[in-house]
């Protein structure tokens, strides 16, 4: 916090934890560097938003082939509603540090819409340390740290999984939150990335770390952290994939 310690510094000193999230920095900037992006980065965007809500909700249990998924006939609300979150993050961006909790609140309604009662909509529960780390969370994210953005997206995601502040979908939003965080803090500008598809490549893992995040103890973190900079090294050879796939046609 401002005229304080970082409270997120101390995290690059845990175990493996800054050379993790080095080598998720340089797999982005490769990706970031590849020369479609020069043209076509709205359409290398675009297919990332799609990969990422299909992950999203493959890791709530809704797998569905994303050659399925171009059809446009969509059944499932967990899909609908990861389709909803990724299409509109673009338009939250500008907004998600002055108002990160407004902007949680609408992510969930996004994602929920049409599936739960309205009064639970876009509402956290009424827990006392749910309201207490989220204004946390809310600070960091308003310049309570000068940690890697890639850092405090892992913890944005950490915190959202693990406190489940709405009761229901709030994986959907843990991880749009993550995906906004890498935007606005200029790790992935461009949204080219998907992290979410590393999440999925290692979604045992994904599940075993977030207990370890949630447990709050220091192996625990390190290993959701180290987990989280390895899921989005692996969403930038995801977008690569999709960068070579646009190029060659």
């Amino acid at each position: 916090m401002p005229g304080g310690p970082d409270p997120l510094a101390p995290l690059l000193d845990l175990p493996g934890v800054a050379d993790a999230f080095g080598s998720a920095r340089e797999g982005v900037d490769r990706l970031l560097a590849h020369r479609v992006l020069r043209r076509q980065s709205a359409a290398v965007s675009a297919e990332s938003a799609l990969r990422g809500a299909r992950a999203s909700a493959a890791l709530e249990g809704v797998d569905v082939p994303l050659a399925d998924l171009r059809t446009g006939v969509v059944e499932s609300s967990v899909l609908q509603g990861a389709l909803r979150v990724n299409a509109r993050l673009g338009d939250l961006v500008s907004v998600w540090e002055r108002a990160p909790l407004q902007v949680l609140a609408h992510l969930h309604v996004l994602a929920a819409a049409g599936s739960t009662s309205d009064d639970r909509v876009g509402r956290p529960t009424g827990r006392p340390e749910v309201a207490a780390r989220l204004a946390v969370l809310a600070r960091l994210l308003a310049g309570g740290t000068q940690a890697p953005g890639a850092l405090l997206a892992a913890v944005v995601h950490g915190e959202i999984a693990a406190l489940a502040p709405f009761g229901l979908f709030d994986g959907l939003v843990a991880r749009a939150a993550e995906r906004l965080t890498l935007v606005a803090r200029g790790v992935d500008p461009k949204a080219v990335s998907v992290p979410e598809v590393g999440h999925l490549e290692r979604a045992d893992e994904h599940r075993a770390t977030l207990d370890g995040y949630a447990s709050g103890t220091p192996d625990g973190l390190a290993a959701w952290l180290r987990h989280c900079a390895g899921a989005m090294e692996l969403g930038a050879r995801e977008g690569l994939g999709v960068c070579e796939a646009i190029l060659h046609g």
